[in-house]
């Protein structure tokens, strides 16, 4: 059977590649500590759990409406409009701005594949998670990758925005909070950026805020607070992060553009009918309920953030920064770069060659000698970088953290 030209080009995930081989690992009786999956390790609330039973026992197992049931969409601009107000703008969201899509990463493909066509430019900054640049891929487009620096947070510059932009460009994606990196952009770094596009008319901004709760300063500043750009202005959220609700695959997009809404409405149309309408159902009694369970999630990550900084920070050759939002550390490790694994290690025995000189070399060496799961940096565009999510508990924290540093110190 022919494979398409450009399903072929398409790369795996790495993250859930990783995630995959823990699950194989852990079945296989191994004692393997996770630190690879953005995935909260919480409970989905119990209120959340309850409108489910409720949704089901009302038969809501039927076609619902394309860009999602009103309830939600309702819910959902209100939300988004929470962080538009907290930022001073009044131009919020109302349910017509609103499509909600199976999960935020299908939000995030429908409007690249609505925004791009053959041969348009998508600025990425890396890093970036690996999906936008094969989300790129499947649209036709090319992917303009500008690299951010460990000297300024991995925070892209005004001058490296504007160098990037030629005629061919369509769109800059840009996360914050970031995944890897935790880094996050602030009102006055969104301000600069912003003032560089409305010089740009064709080029739009997809904006990806689902970690915009797990922001450790308080609430993070959003994209949609500028106000002269909401025309070609898409923001991406969702309820998996920040609700524990990874598997209800429930996020979606908000515009206001109401051409691109109907664009994007008419493509979904043909993909999916709706999301899944119990799971919609469950996403606004999520998003209308209390959310002293989101605060006490947010402020649990906050002590696993001190907790695996400060053990971190301890790891021979590793450079790290204290993520400001999201459950993901970045360190450099380029200073391991060149280290010896031990013969005897369980590494050096599948390579017959104890040299390890990558952040993907190091991530299987602590694989396979210390059955701990980290992510390669070069997943995410930065080969000297490594990421270990900390959406585990503290135990495990402390343990995978035990680990590496042992593994590491036995590195000559």
């Amino acid at each position: 059977m022919n494979i398409s030209e450009r399903i072929s080009q398409i790369s795996d995930s790495p993250t859930l590649a990783m995630g995959a081989k823990a699950r194989e690992m852990k079945q296989a009786g191994l004692d393997v500590i996770s630190m690879s999956i953005g995935e909260p390790d919480f409970p989905t609330p119990a209120h959340v759990k309850q409108a489910v039973k409720d949704a089901v026992d009302a038969d809501m197992s039927h076609y619902g409406a394309i860009p999602g049931i009103i309830g939600l969409r309702r819910a959902a601009a209100k939300y988004m409009s929470s962080f538009v107000e907290q930022s001073g703008a009044e131009d919020t969201f109302a349910a017509e701005d609103i499509i909600v899509s199976v999960g935020a990463k299908q939000a995030l493909c429908n409007a690249i594949e609505t925004i791009v066509g053959d041969g348009d430019e998508v600025i990425l900054p890396t890093p970036c998670w690996g999906s936008y640049a094969e989300m790129v891929k499947l649209a036709g487009g090319v992917p303009v990758i500008v690299h951010t620096t460990y000297d300024n947070d991995f925070l892209l510059t005004p001058a490296a925005l504007e160098a990037a932009i030629t005629p061919r460009t369509r769109l800059l994606v840009i996360c914050s909070p970031n995944n890897p990196t935790g880094s996050v952009y602030s009102a006055e770094d969104i301000r600069t950026l912003a003032e560089i596009l409305l010089r740009r008319p064709n080029v739009a901004v997809l904006a990806d805020e689902i970690y915009n709760q797990i922001c450790y300063s308080g609430t993070c500043a959003t994209w949609a607070s500028q106000t002269a750009l909401l025309d070609r202005l898409v923001v991406v959220n969702g309820v998996s992060k920040v609700f524990a609700m990874t598997g209800y695959r429930i996020g979606w997009l908000a515009c206001k553009n109401k051409e691109f809404i109907r664009a994007c409405t008419r493509m979904q149309g043909q993909q999916i009918t709706c999301a899944t309408m119990v799971a919609q159902y469950a996403a606004q009694q999520a998003l209308e309920g209390d959310l002293t369970c989101v605060r006490e999630m947010t402020e649990a990550f906050r002590r696993r953030r001190e907790l695996i900084v400060r053990l971190a920070k301890d790891i021979p050759g590793w450079k790290v920064r204290e993520p400001k939002g999201t459950f993901y550390l970045f360190p450099d490790v380029t200073a391991l770069f060149g280290k010896y694994a031990p013969a005897d290690s369980n590494y050096t025995k599948k390579h017959n060659s104890s040299l390890i000189n990558s952040a993907d070399e190091l991530c299987e060496y602590l694989l396979l000698d210390s059955l701990v799961v980290c992510v390669s940096g070069s997943a995410f565009g930065e080969p000297s970088c490594m990421r270990l999510s900390y959406a585990c508990s503290q135990q495990q924290i402390t343990e995978g953290l035990q680990r590496i540093h042992a593994a590491i110190l036995r590195l000559k």
